[in-house]
Parts: C-alpha cells; structure tokens; sequence
C-alpha cells in the first residue's frame, strides 16, 4: 500500500493504478473511505464523523502535496510522505 501519512490510527494511501477524479483514501479500523482532493469532501466509503473531521483538517494543511502525490501516482513514481496531523 502506498501509505503517504499516518496519524492517530488513520492511514492516508495514493494508490498508483486508480481512476480520476484525484482522490486520496483514508482507512481507519477496518473502514475505507475516500476523499476528493479538490473540494475535500469524502466520495465513497464510511467512516466516523471525528474521523472524516480529521481527514479533512488534515488535508486542508496539506491539499497541494496531496496533488503532489496524486500526479507522482499517475506518472508512476515513488511517492513523498507527507506529516501528520498533530
């Protein structure tokens, strides 16, 4: 899995072979769910309301690195990690 970040039990993944429109994915105990990168809003999945409240947080520190990533995915290149929310 190309896990991108990792903070209070919730991992952030970019996944290489996946579908526009740019997306990130945030699994947290068992849960998926997936998050549009340009307005922040989760697309599929289910996760707990405070969960999603962080993913978004989170996100907002870190929307252009998470295109970043998005375009290093497409292009089929490692990743960069990005900090976690504190």
């Amino acid at each position: 899995m190309p896990e991108i970040s990792r903070f209070f039990g919730i991992v952030i993944a970019i996944y290489y072979r996946d579908h526009p429109p740019p997306h990130f994915h945030a699994k947290y105990g068992g849960q998926t769910g997936v998050f549009s990168i340009k307005d922040l809003r989760l697309i599929e999945g289910r996760l707990p309301r405070r969960i999603i409240s962080r993913v978004i947080g989170w996100a907002l520190q870190h929307r252009d690195e998470l295109m970043e990533n998005w375009e290093l995915a497409v292009a089929r290149r490692p990743l960069n990690k990005i900090p976690p929310l504190e």
